[in-house]
């Protein structure tokens, strides 16, 4: 067998992660970027290195249609065993689509996720389904589908590799532009673009388009080469940054606030707790309670476990049997005074706002209902001037949290103790 330097087959961004699978340190690796960033040649490459290495190793490759599998997954992977230069050692089937690794019987199976049948039925007579790839991944319908699909393959292993590749869908509220938003321990998230290949593997006219539409759309450009989230040009706020905020931050925080948009039969009551840096107009989300149908009696037992110190809450003032009934219960709950425009003003705040930051693991649901939170159209495809009152609980509960914070000559502001 040949001996082939890696290094000519797989782009300098992709040396990181593939040292991470030849040390077993991931299961899920979601590769996402923008055209010619050379995802889904090292994925097929992993594959074929990876099964001719595990001798009881498999691998499905899925699309969402299966009619696409050919002239994409299928020709990609006939490209990484030529680059290897293993030929003689795989057996090519057209149809039925498969590859085989002849000294072993190893199998490559591919499969449309519109024949769903036949992904359950999936079986290998020797080993087990090591390898999974999703290639445009985003074309599925979202982590149910693709849980649906891993829990009847992966089966049988050790060790599995889940490949995920795919460019960003545009728009910010896209599933799987939320899904790398949340950390598990065995995933990893890499982005990669064209700028980190070598040229001389893409070629001039692909160099060429690329800086042509660079030049007259750089939005296009950044979406399509780049693989950045543009959005659709109505998304409310553009300074939100998703990630972890450590215990060490946390305890450094000393302008806490809190805030509660009631809820109960089916919308969410929505308690939050954030720390506001006036200096550097910076907010941190870091922690919520977010329940549908959840008793007053028990949101303020809940409260109490976070809020040690009982230190004053802001909450919506539509509810003053709900404020009566917690303070009832010992916490300082205050109503907010909403003003004629004090939604559009709290809103302005925000987006005003150097960074809003929110851990995604502390508040999920805020974190997706400030990334979703968008300008609506109206019949004729324009962007409607006011703000949607939907999916905003989180929002209006940080709104009522920093209203004293939020300055405004006109604008009313509720009483609070000294030192608030």
């Amino acid at each position: 067998m040949e001996k082939i330097k890696l290094s000519e087959l797989i782009a300098p961004s992709f040396y990181e992660i593939h040292n991470d699978i030849k040390h077993n340190r991931y299961t899920h690796y979601w590769l996402k970027g923008g055209r010619g960033s050379g995802k889904s040649s090292f994925a097929s490459i992993e594959i074929i290195l990876g099964m001719m290495k595990d001798p009881n190793a498999n691998a499905v490759v899925l699309r969402k249609v299966k009619e696409t599998l050919k002239d994409s997954v299928f020709e990609q992977l006939i490209w990484a065993i030529e680059k290897l230069k293993v030929s003689d050692y795989w057996d090519i089937k057209h149809n039925p689509m498969e590859m085989t690794y002849i000294p072993t019987g190893q199998k490559i199976l591919f499969r449309g996720a519109d024949k769903p049948k036949k992904i359950r039925s999936t079986k290998v007579s020797k080993g087990y389904i090591k390898f999974i790839w999703y290639e445009e991944v985003d074309e599925f319908n979202g982590m149910e589908e693709i849980r649906i699909i891993n829990q009847s393959l992966m089966r049988g292993g050790e060790q599995f590799v889940v490949f995920y590749t795919y460019n960003p869908p545009n728009r910010v509220n896209a599933w799987v532009n939320e899904e790398i938003l949340i950390e598990r321990p065995d995933r990893k998230v890499h982005h990669s673009t064209y700028l980190t290949v070598p040229r001389e593997w893409l070629g001039e006219q692909f160099l060429i388009e690329a800086e042509h539409l660079k030049r007259i759309n750089e939005r296009a450009y950044r979406h399509e080469y780049l693989g950045e989230i543009t959005g659709t040009g109505g998304e409310i706020f553009s300074n939100i940054t998703i990630r972890k905020i450590t215990d060490d931050e946390i305890k450094a925080f000393d302008r806490i606030r809190r805030g509660i948009d009631w809820g109960y039969a089916v919308d969410p009551v929505h308690y939050t707790v954030c720390h506001y840096d006036r200096t550097r107009r910076r907010l941190f989300i870091f922690y919520e309670i977010h329940q549908v149908g959840l008793s007053n009696r028990r949101l303020a037992e809940l409260i109490k476990e976070e809020n040690k110190l009982n230190s004053p809450i802001t909450a919506d003032s539509a509810e003053p049997k709900s404020i009566a009934e917690l303070k009832s219960y010992g916490l300082k709950v205050y109503g907010a005074k909403k003003g004629p425009g004090s939604v559009e003003f709290g809103i302005k705040f925000l987006q005003d706002l150097e960074e809003i930051v929110i851990d995604p693991e502390r508040c999920p649901n805020t974190a997706r209902e400030f990334l979703n939170y968008e300008l609506e159209k109206d019949n004729n495809g324009n962007f409607k001037a006011d703000f949607p009152d939907k999916n905003n609980h989180s929002i209006d509960a940080v709104r009522y949290a920093l209203e004293n914070d939020m300055v405004e000559r006109n604008r009313t502001v509720v009483d609070k103790p000294k030192g608030w």
